[in-house]
This record gives structure tokens, sequence and C-alpha cells, in this order.
């Protein structure tokens, strides 16, 4: 099946015709995101809800997040973008459920048979023997360290960590061989994590970025709507900060006439709280994500559909996405090139950025469990 193609009706009121008629009801999808529910891009068949007449889904019952147990093979994915900062990962769970509704990571569900919409949302996977993978790979003849990136798909301190505890055992790992690593979440959870990230701060191992995309609780109730509030996640940049852990804010995404009058505002904020660093990424609408977001525009903020979509394609040479290296990240145009201006003026400004905090790698020992034996099933 192909991958959707990024266009779009004449009008909102054409859309909205079609996505209603897919959209799952409002007391089903209470708490979630996304309001769609297709088949992953890569079904044979194509399966959504239906009413057939006789109100059967006011029967159903609300959705709940499911979790299933992985047993990964790897940890560490690879990468060669020329984009970003490290060629490197960790994803300890697939799928999220803070449900942010322009999560770029969102297509990647339709690779297990699900759908971006609701299922990244309620049907999750966890690797529970994530940290004994890590220190396997950790212990093979010539790997060569270098700065492990943990959160750069979906969270991993979002709900279910709470219970599943992932993420101290694997710093441990890493504290134990002397590996860097840099996080990114939208959880103030990571202050659970603070004494091992301060003992790995002082032997310059660890830096944490707290993604923060609105200072608008409303906005971010709608838009990430099991992810931390606001003012929680500048608690946890203090907190971090405090504890003499390197801290940055990100604002990724910076949505155009959405959340982009708040940059200057949003920084002042961070640097308040003790952020050392700030980046930002504009917002990107990759195959399904583009349709999930223009459905959640169209239900949240009707009115400002139009002007939000005409500013995203113009930075996207005409299309919702463009996926060019070098420009997916900062679009193109006039307003990227304002946004990205107002964003380095404001950082300026605040002291953010004076020196970007380079991980120390020098000092990684391999473990000694090389040859431990995994289990098969």
């Amino acid at each position: 099946m192909n991958a959707f193609r990024h266009s779009l009706p004449a009008s909102p009121a054409a859309e909205t015709s079609v996505s209603e008629a897919a959209r799952l009801g409002e007391e089903r999808r209470r708490g979630r995101g996304a309001a769609l529910n297709k088949s992953g891009r890569f079904e044979p068949v194509a399966r959504e809800d239906f009413d057939d007449g006789w109100d059967s889904l006011d029967d159903l019952p609300p959705l709940k997040t499911e979790i299933q147990e992985e047993r990964a093979r790897t940890i560490i994915t690879r990468n060669e973008s020329p984009d970003i900062s490290f060629d490197r990962s960790i994803n300890p769970y697939r799928g999220c459920e803070h449900g942010c509704i322009y999560c770029f990571a969102r297509p990647s569900h339709a690779y297990m048979g699900l759908s971006p919409g609701l299922d990244f949302e309620t049907r999750l996977f966890a690797k529970p023997n994530a940290a004994q993978l890590l220190e396997r790979e950790l212990s093979r003849p010539g790997y060569t360290p270098r700065v492990i990136a943990i959160g750069t798909n979906t969270d991993p301190y979002q709900p279910m960590e709470r219970s599943y505890k992932l993420m101290p055992e694997i710093l441990e790992v890493l504290e134990a061989c002397s590996h860097p690593v840099a996080i990114v979440t939208k959880s103030a959870l990571v202050t659970r994590d603070i004494d091992i990230l301060a003992r790995m701060a002082k032997r310059n191992l660890v830096k944490v970025a707290l993604s923060v995309t609105t200072l608008d609780r409303k906005l971010c109730r709608a838009m990430e709507p099991r992810a931390s509030a606001p003012h929680k996640r500048l608690g946890a940049i203090k907190a971090l900060s405090e504890a003499g852990i390197p801290t940055s804010v990100m604002m990724a995404p910076i949505i155009p006439a959405l959340t982009d009058s708040e940059i200057e505002a949003l920084l002042e904020a961070a640097a308040e709280h003790g952020a050392a660093e700030a980046g930002y990424v504009l917002l990107r609408l990759p195959r399904e994500v583009s349709e999930l977001f223009r459905d959640w525009l169209l239900r949240e903020r009707p009115n400002r559909y139009q002007h939000v979509m005409n500013l995203i394609r113009s930075m996207r040479g005409g299309k919702d996405y463009d996926a060019k290296w070098g420009e997916r990240m900062r679009g193109r145009g006039p307003y990227a090139d304002q946004i990205g201006k107002r964003f380095s003026l404001a950082a300026k400004r605040l002291g953010l950025n004076l020196r970007r905090k380079k991980l120390n790698s020098d000092d990684f020992v391999q473990p000694q469990k090389g040859g431990v034996q995994l289990d098969l099933f």
C-alpha cells in the first residue's frame, strides 16, 4: 500500500466531513491525542470503527492502555543522519502514552501492524531486557564509545516507566562503564533518577533536555494529553540543574501560528529555572502524522486551521512535509528564517548556548560480561 500523499481538500469544511466519519467517539478516546485509528499502511486491508445506525459504538468501553513485553535482540540503534548530533540511540519502549499529536515517531507503529493513530498511544511495547542487551553490546570487541541518545523516538520516562523502571537499569550499566548519555524527555519523572544522574554528571557523562513546547496548560493538555504539565517540566529543569546536572530546554516542535509566539517567553522561563542550553525543531508531519495533526487542528483549533497549514507549507516547499536533509528540522523560506533568528537572539540575550557541553567518552571501560547468554525466547 502506498504511503499517504500529503494533499489537502480545498477547505476545512470538506475535510471535516471525511474525518468525522472515521473519528472514535469522544468518550472512548478521552485523554488521548489522536481521534483516528486507521490501519497501518502495510496492512492488506483497512479497518476502522463504523456505526451501523444502531448506536452500537456508544456501548464500547473507553480505550485502555495495553502493554506487551518485547524480547528485543538488540538495543542500540545506529543512524547516519547529518541533521542530528548523535549516531546511536536507545529506545526502551515502542509507542508512547503521552499521546503528543505531532509526534514524528507515530508512523513507526505501522511496522508493528498497528495504527500510528490511537494504537500508537494505547498499544505499547516494553523491552524489559534492555539493560542486559546494552551491557552485551557495549562489551563487543571493537566497540567505540560515543554519546548514546535516549528519548529521540519515544519518551523513556512515559507513564509505564513508573512500573518498569528500565531507565535506572540502563543508567547503571552506562555509569559502571563510564559511557556518556544524552536524555530527552517531556516527563518530570526524570527527577526520580536524580541521584544516579548527579553522580554521572560529576564525571561529565550525562546531560538532560526537557522538551517544552508551550507554557499554555490548556493547549498542552489538548496537544500532549498525558505528558507532564509545562510547570512540572520547568520544575524538573530546576531540580536537575540544582543537582549539578547539565540541563537544556528543547522547544520541539515549534508550530507556526500556534506556539511560535511563545519563543521568547518560553526561553525566559527555562533560563530562570536553570537551563544552560536551548534548541528547537520545526513541526514535522511525515506520513500518517499529517492527517492526524490536521484532524486535531480541525477539532481543537478550527479557526487557526488555514493559517497554520499555509505557514507550514510555506516552509516545506508547498507540501505538508519535506524530508530533505538540512531542511527537515528547520524548514526554509522567510518565515522559517524569522523563527530561527528570533530563537537565536532570545537565547543569546538570556545567556543560553554560550558553551555547548561536550560529554566525556575517554574513560570508557568495557563491561566484562560480554559472553552472558541471553534468553532465546
